[in-house]
């Protein structure tokens, strides 16, 4: 059977597609609501917050149920179903209850995607950063659309573009399915908790976290910090679309760099350049060149990281792919990114500085755990 290319790479298009229009402009969207910092990042926080639960609970049904295409095409229409409700209030516990109950069903699919993604590739596993480059192609197409798009039209219009993109992902779920005859329970090599149970396991999953926790000051903060400095959104949405645009030229020669280092080198390297990125970003985003810089550094802070982190799942999770793709998701995009996104909420009025202090802080971390750590001999060939 032929790989659906188009068909794969067009969920990944859609869906973060949606990602590049809510990650840059949702606070500046509550902002211009009239709400404070702290209930912009707590609005933040609960997109990544309903991913600690919904894609275990969901990746358990999958691998139990075997209905993963179904839970995708459901998980999608409810997403699109619960976001209307935008329309209707803009208070901040309507808006709570709306963003909790869409990003359930929405931070269920990716998870399961990714497993059907991969149940198309088997034999040639490199290839899955081809078909995810899609997905940062997608996210620069919008972030820096919407971004020109808001220099000129009002921000009270950016529901309607997030309605236009949740029906995107839901109608290309329909075009894709996940291969026949691919039971990952003949693979299973024991327990799902001897697998979790494993301290390389454990600190891959403590460094994931961590990660995402130095990604909450970005995602949250990083275009107020520059509209604060004086940059325009159509400026600004260029720099986040640089931060991709770097990514997609990584996922590009992603597979040709997995065959000639170790996952583990990838990975270190992925933190040590996390760490001055947000360090950059903190102190001297004022100055356009080395902005210009640190964003460039997303290809590795995102990029490489995550495409070796999806190859440590398939190593680490045989039998249990669709609970370990939800475990990686939840516990490091869901927890560290709701921590993030809460912590950074609470430094915001404190300053830009303190609070990408606290990425830096937490990519150290990362860095110092994976370096003492993570030797397990799947990282290391």
């Amino acid at each position: 059977m032929a790989l659906p290319y188009w068909r794969l790479s067009g969920f990944y298009f859609a869906y973060f597609g949606l990602l590049g229009a809510w990650l840059p402009y949702w606070g500046l969207y509550l902002q211009e609501l009239g709400h404070n910092a702290v209930a912009i990042g707590a609005l933040s926080s609960a997109v990544m917050a309903t991913k600690v639960v919904a894609p275990s609970l969901w990746g358990w049904l999958a691998d139990r149920s075997g209905r993963r295409s179904t839970i995708i095409r459901v998980g999608s229409f409810l997403a699109l179903l619960i976001f209307l409700g935008v329309f209707f209030r803009t208070d901040f516990w309507w808006l709570m209850a709306v963003v909790v109950g869409y990003s359930f069903f929405w931070n269920a699919v990716l998870a399961q995607f990714e497993v059907v993604t991969l149940s198309h590739l088997e034999g040639q596993y490199h290839r899955y950063s081809l078909i995810r480059v899609w997905g940062s192609i997608g996210f620069i197409v919008t972030v820096a659309g919407i971004g020109a798009f808001l220099d000129y039209f009002s921000i009270h219009l950016l529901p309607w573009i997030y309605t236009l993109l949740l029906a995107g992902i839901w109608l290309s779920s329909l075009t894709v399915a996940e291969k026949a005859g691919n039971d990952q329970r003949d693979e299973r090599e024991g327990s799902l908790w001897s697998i979790v149970s494993q301290p390389s396991v454990v600190a891959f999953f403590v460094v994931c976290m961590l990660l995402q926790i130095a990604h909450g000051p970005y995602y949250t903060f990083f275009s107020i910090h520059l509209e604060n400095l004086g940059y325009t959104k159509t400026v600004t949405g260029v720099l986040w679309s640089l931060g991709v645009l770097a990514e997609v030229f990584l996922f590009l020669v992603m597979h040709r760099l997995m065959g000639g280092f170790s996952l583990r080198s990838i990975m270190l390297v992925s933190l040590l350049l996390s760490v001055i990125r947000w360090w950059l970003i903190g102190y001297f985003a004022d100055n356009v060149v080395v902005l210009f810089f640190a964003q460039l550094m997303h290809a590795a802070t995102f990029g490489s990281f995550h495409a070796v982190a999806v190859e440590l799942v398939r190593r680490y999770f045989k039998g249990y792919q669709g609970q370990g793709m939800a475990l990686y998701s939840g516990l490091s995009f869901g927890g560290g990114g709701a921590l993030g996104a809460i912590l950074s909420g609470m430094l915001w009025d404190y300053g830009a500085g303190l609070t990408f202090l606290l990425a830096v802080v937490a990519s150290a971390l990362a860095l110092l755990i994976a370096w003492l750590y993570m030797l397990d001999h799947r990282l290391t060939v």
